[in-house]
């Protein structure tokens, strides 16, 4: 019985110290950051245009059908989605995109033609942001076959202009154009 209350407070010393490794380093996250934070940048976009709650002149074209309407936007995160979901900041990705930067422009590059962010190409005049461009390219393949191929390219411009451009060419639905633009009046 001896040797049994002796392994079992081992185990519970070392279940101790698992738990205790297990613990959050207070300096993680500090530099978790190789990249401009477009997520973070997009997230206080929709807060900051949530307050000032612009009217927007947004034309919306599907198949070259197009619709027009001034409206006042409700929910700026849904709106700019897609430029939030093109964030290159993830751990794994700190590798796969060169980066150069000169006369106020950063460009990201991807180096795998299997992401889905390609390019992202960012004005900046100081520490303010002129626009951003943002290419997506996604095609998926099954034993050589074209499933699905989508293309966006997404550009914002502060206080001017957002817009949308998606093509998608899917195997069964054959191909679909989207354009959003949304101009701040």
């Amino acid at each position: 019985m001896y040797w049994c209350k002796r392994y079992l407070a081992g185990v519970a010393g070392l279940l101790l110290l698992s738990i205790a490794s297990c613990k959050k380093d207070s300096g993680a996250g500090a530099d978790t950051m190789k990249f401009f934070d477009v997520k973070g940048y997009f997230s206080k976009e929709a807060a900051r245009l949530s307050k000032l709650n612009p009217e927007i002149n947004k034309t919306a074209v599907y198949n070259k059908q197009p619709e027009t309407q001034t409206v006042h936007i409700t929910n700026w995160a849904n709106e700019l989605s897609m430029f939030s979901e093109s964030d290159i900041n993830k751990p794994a990705w700190r590798a796969s995109y060169d980066m150069q930067s000169s006369n106020g422009f950063i460009i990201y590059k991807a180096k795998d033609p299997t992401l889905k962010t390609q390019d992202i190409v960012i004005k900046k005049d100081g520490s303010k942001i002129r626009w951003i461009f943002i290419y997506n390219h996604v095609k998926r393949t099954i034993f050589n076959v074209m499933l699905y191929e989508t293309k966006e390219t997404l550009s914002y411009f502060p206080d001017s202009l957002y817009q949308i451009q998606k093509r998608q060419s899917t195997r069964v639905l054959g191909i679909n154009t989207y354009n959003i633009k949304g101009k701040f009046n």
